[in-house]
């Protein structure tokens, strides 16, 4: 009884996971699997990190446009002062008053009494240099400067390169999603035809274990042969080998596709659509009317041949000058003692000890190219060629283009009548297998024929879903080619 209870216990327990786990599960159209990757893909997250990147480098080139504006201080000891070789004789020497006395018998005379100023000859000249210094022990100073950008054509130039760089980064990463699509697109219809296959061969496995049954009673009453019989199991076991082998093979697709969708391998995953619904006409695709600019490859060449006429733009307005306005304000202040430096005393209404002076600068400053040693020249050279090559490219481009165009519709074209042959050929094979079980069933027919039109029937529904996918798969590569796997 405990047995029982813990037996039972443990079923519902079973039933319960499986039921969570049901409800975990994910079901997903490939459209809504396509979706699902373009937002968990990594390599799509990183590409369009990338693109962010490219954006935030545009905002670095515009802030070159805008003010520099700086604040400096310093403080610092001259541990060695700077000096410099003066003359004293530069300022030569003046001639000094000589004293004179008034003596109280000048005065009481009553006379006028008249001074004469005699002044004394200046001293001998001193011979040589001396060495002095200007520079105080200590010193300081707080510096605003600004700068303003007032003309530059490469920067002009550069802002739009900057936008156009900006537009190519976006391209690239419509290109990695359209990549994503197609491997999508590829995974979910091997799950399909995987999914669509298991179904059939557990018909297949149904039909031939309903056979064997009938058969055993059949050799059980003397109408059959034990041959018979074992030949049957025998087919029967090679049917369910090959069904393990197709359901890992469904488990690998499976996994496969979570992974082309950036998902975790362990969330459970439910596709809704289903292969009979997924339509294969070729009459659905024209190419008549196609546009090279409709492919994101051709769109990228296009924004590379602008960045190409940008550069050499660029280039060639190095030979242009620039003009920048700049300004600057500061105090300079100096001591004899680090406390006497930090020790501010400024400002206008301060004439006494002052030990901080301001001063200030504005000026516009123009700068020409006169001779780089013909570098621009060269590069010009590097630029042109550049071009030229792109150019050659849409050339390049447009051929490779009308070749995948004629071979993605060739492969469509042979694999949709492969498919129809294999669909004719799975029909036909479905009809020898029961006409041959119903001739053995009657007694007019041998064993033999029923297991040779049974495995005939597997090896003809094989290639049938063979060809599904090959139609499939050309399908997906038409649609790259023309540029409507990813329409946004």
């Amino acid at each position: 009884m405990k047995k029982k209870i813990s037996l039972i216990i443990a079923f519902t327990a079973l039933l319960g996971t499986l039921g969570v786990r049901a409800q975990d599960a994910q079901s997903f159209s490939l459209q809504q699997s396509i979706d699902y990757a373009l937002q968990n893909r990594v390599n799509l997250k990183a590409a369009r990190n990338q693109q962010e990147i490219d954006k935030a480098k545009v905002g670095e080139i515009r802030a070159m446009g805008l003010p520099q504006i700086d604040v400096s201080a310093e403080v610092g000891n001259n541990f060695i002062r700077q000096k410099t070789l003066f003359d004293p004789n530069t300022f030569g020497g003046a001639p000094a008053l000589e004293p004179f006395v008034i003596t109280p018998e000048q005065i009481k005379s009553g006379e006028p009494i008249t001074l004469t100023p005699v002044y004394s000859q200046p001293g001998p000249r001193t011979e040589g240099l001396i060495a002095v210094s200007f520079v105080q022990p200590y010193a300081g100073g707080l510096t605003l400067s600004g700068s303003q950008l007032l003309f530059d054509g490469s920067y002009l130039i550069g802002l739009k390169a900057a936008k156009t760089y900006t537009e190519l980064s976006r391209k690239s990463t419509t290109q990695s999603e359209i990549e994503v699509a197609e491997l999508v697109s590829k995974a979910y219809y091997s799950v399909l035809v995987s999914r669509e296959r298991i179904e059939l061969l557990n018909q297949n496995l149904a039909r031939l274990d309903t056979l064997l049954k009938q058969t055993q009673v059949m050799f059980e009453n003397g109408v059959a042969e034990k041959l018979d019989v074992d030949r049957l199991r025998v087919s029967m076991n090679n049917l369910a080998v090959q069904k393990q082998r197709t359901e890992r093979l469904l488990e690998l697709s499976i996994n496969q596709l979570k992974f082309q969708m950036g998902m975790d391998h362990k969330e459970q995953l439910v596709l809704t659509d289903k292969l009979s619904e997924v339509e294969v006409d070729l009459s659905k695709v024209s190419t008549d009317s196609f546009n090279y600019k409709s492919r994101i490859e051709y769109s990228i060449l296009e924004t590379q041949r602008d960045l190409a006429m940008l550069n050499l733009r660029n280039v060639r307005s190095g030979y242009l000058p620039k003009l920048y306005l700049n300004a600057r304000y500061g105090y300079n202040g100096v001591g004899s003692s680090l406390s006497d430096v930090l020790s501010v005393r400024a400002g206008y209404d301060n004439v006494v000890d002052r030990n901080y002076f301001d001063y200030g600068y504005v000026g516009v400053q123009l700068q020409v190219p006169v001779f780089d040693g013909l570098r621009k020249h060269y590069q010009i050279q590097q630029s042109k060629l550049t071009l030229e090559n792109t150019r050659l490219g849409f050339q390049q481009l447009e051929q490779s283009i009308d070749l995948q165009l004629d071979q993605a519709s060739a492969e469509l074209n042979n694999s949709l009548a492969v498919l129809k042959s294999e669909r004719e050929n799975m029909e036909l094979a479905e009809e020898i297998a029961r006409v041959a079980k119903i001739k053995f069933q009657e007694g007019v027919g041998s064993n033999l024929e029923v297991v040779n039109a049974e495995t005939d029937l597997r090896e003809a529904q094989t290639n049938y879903y063979a060809a599904m996918y090959d139609a499939l798969i050309s399908k997906v590569n038409l649609d790259k080619a023309t540029g409507t796997l990813l329409t946004k």
